[in-house]
């Protein structure tokens, strides 16, 4: 005795054999690029190149006083030039660490902008027609499978 399915009278209706058909279900991958964070606002752009050619320029200018000021220093002898140079070194060593600080600054407001997106998504493709996906749901529901 044949066993009548409950999808027969369907698959009458749309002219679809009763053997199942192989059906492909592909795993399209989209891979987003990782964006590069948003071009810097160009008023910041502009602020770091110049806060950067002026942290520059007094590193080189206090490079020169320094030198300047240990000639004058050996030649008298005094206490207080060697103080003065003292000084003098310590502000060229801040200068840079301002300049280094202003690396990681951009860095961070680069970072920032980028925002934290998902690098790679994956979604579920079914390819074929919708009696083959009411097949494989069909069948999907006998097993208590899921893809």
């Amino acid at each position: 005795m044949k066993m009548t399915k409950k999808f027969d009278k369907l698959n009458n209706t749309f002219n679809v054999s009763s053997d199942i058909v192989s059906t492909e279900v592909e795993s399209v991958s989209t891979s987003l690029e990782k964006v590069n964070p948003s071009p810097i606002n160009d008023d910041i752009k502009k602020d770091y190149e110049y806060t950067r050619g002026n942290l520059y320029s007094l590193i080189e200018k206090g490079q020169e006083a320094i030198n300047g000021i240990l000639e004058l220093a050996q030649e008298s002898e005094m206490p207080r030039a060697y103080e003065v140079a003292g000084q003098l070194i310590k502000n060229v060593a801040d200068a840079t660490d301002k300049l280094m600080d202003l690396q990681k600054k951009l860095k961070d407001i680069e970072e920032e902008k980028g925002g934290k997106s998902p690098t790679n998504v994956t979604n579920a493709l079914f390819v074929g027609s919708t009696a083959e996906l009411a097949k494989l749901l069909k069948n999907q529901d006998l097993n208590n499978q899921w893809f």
